[in-house]
């Protein structure tokens, strides 16, 4: 079976990131879900990066995938 995926997209192209959805979420929870956590990171007050968010998905049972990314289509 196919995992579903979520693309964290950014404006710096270096930090966008792919991250599995748990099976047990439904793509508006997992919407709603990576929403939160990045707000509860940013809550923190001190500078936080990418690899923060991503340790707080993982403990709610998202997986970090890598990528490459192509070019652009238009």
């Amino acid at each position: 079976m196919a995992k579903r995926c979520m693309v964290l997209p950014s404006k710096d192209v270096g930090k966008i990131r792919l991250v599995t959805v748990p099976e047990d979420m439904s793509p508006h929870e997992a919407y709603r879900s990576v929403t939160g956590l990045i707000a509860e990171v940013g809550r923190n007050g001190e500078e936080q990066g990418v690899e923060d968010v991503l340790d707080l998905l993982e403990d709610h049972g998202f997986e970090k995938l890598d990528f490459v990314l192509g070019p652009p289509l238009d």
